[in-house]
């Protein structure tokens, strides 16, 4: 199923590729006192849950999509763990990076249509990194790796936001900003994808592809993930854990943009590039840069800090 929220984080479901249907009397009896308690309490008893949502999708016509808005189906998950340098980047890396992961910070969330806002500091660039995200089942710790999907409910598109080259402060002020986690447009439960390690990544900014790989290059893979992560805090269902993502792709995000991520089977994540100071920078990509000689990121050219 692909589960969402919609307007006033209304619970439902995506029918077919272009309908809404309201849930939310079907999981009324799930106490709650905001969204995220709706979806972890889905997700914690999925067995009851899911055969009368699925009828209630089966007999309801539903909505047209574009008629509601969407909303973050992760509204506010407990813990939001990120892998860094995950990938191979098309063989250019010898070997894989040591294994290591940072955290966001829940207030991070936006959903599709929503608006990603550059604050006012002196960052080098600001980029967002496509990424395959896995969302947790139950509660984990010391995971092993032989066992990581039983700890899987499903997938989400992620873009990690970043504010590089800031003076101070490491993982927390680049990555664990207002507004720096973009999710959606659904939730994907695991049954629809048969091969999260084989799957096609797509970003794109203004209509031009920035970034295009698949998850196949991945250096420590989604299984060994969740090993990792749990091994150092416990998680809990509707958790999140983007697996990282190929750097030769990003490119500067700067105000006015709009940036859609696919992943594939996952559905179309479209956010706003908001930024009250008006700043640019160069287009290039840092695979531009490396096929010119220069390494690291196109300067910043106006505004505030250029």
């Amino acid at each position: 199923m692909k589960l969402l929220f919609f307007d006033d984080f209304t619970f439902g479901a995506l029918k077919g590729d272009d309908r809404v249907v309201d849930l939310s009397a079907e999981v009324a009896g799930i106490p709650a006192i905001g969204p995220q308690d709706v979806i972890k309490g889905v997700i914690n008893n999925w067995d009851t849950y899911r055969g009368k949502l699925e009828d209630a999708v089966e007999s309801a016509e539903g909505v047209p999509v574009s008629s509601v808005r969407l909303r973050p189906p992760l509204p506010k998950p407990t813990n939001i763990d990120c892998m860094a340098v995950n990938y191979m980047e098309d063989g250019t890396r010898d070997a894989p990076a040591q294994i290591n992961s940072f955290y966001k910070t829940p207030f991070a969330i936006i959903g599709d249509g929503d608006d990603m806002i550059l604050p006012d500091v002196p960052a080098t660039i600001f980029e967002g990194e496509a990424e395959l995200a896995l969302v947790m089942s139950k509660y984990g710790s010391n995971v092993a790796e032989k066992d990581a999907f039983d700890y899987v409910f499903g997938y989400v598109n992620f873009i990690d936001g970043s504010a590089r080259g800031l003076p101070e402060g490491g993982f927390p002020t680049m990555k664990s900003r207002h507004t720096f986690a973009p999710i959606g447009p659904y939730l994907v439960t695991k049954d629809e994808i048969s091969d999260p390690q084989k799957l096609q990544v797509t970003l794109t900014n203004n209509g031009i592809v920035q970034q295009n790989f698949n998850t196949d290059d991945m250096a420590h893979q989604l299984a060994r993930c969740v090993e990792w992560v749990t091994s150092i805090h416990p998680v809990e269902a509707g958790d999140i854990l983007a697996t990282g993502t190929n750097h030769g792709g990003l490119n500067s995000f700067q105000g006015g943009d709009v940036v859609t991520l696919e992943v594939e089977g996952l559905g179309k994540l479209t956010i706003n590039i908001t930024d009250e100071l008006n700043r640019t920078w160069g287009r290039e990509t840092r695979h531009d840069m490396a096929a010119k000689g220069q390494e690291g990121t196109t300067p910043q050219i106006s505004g505030k800090y250029a």
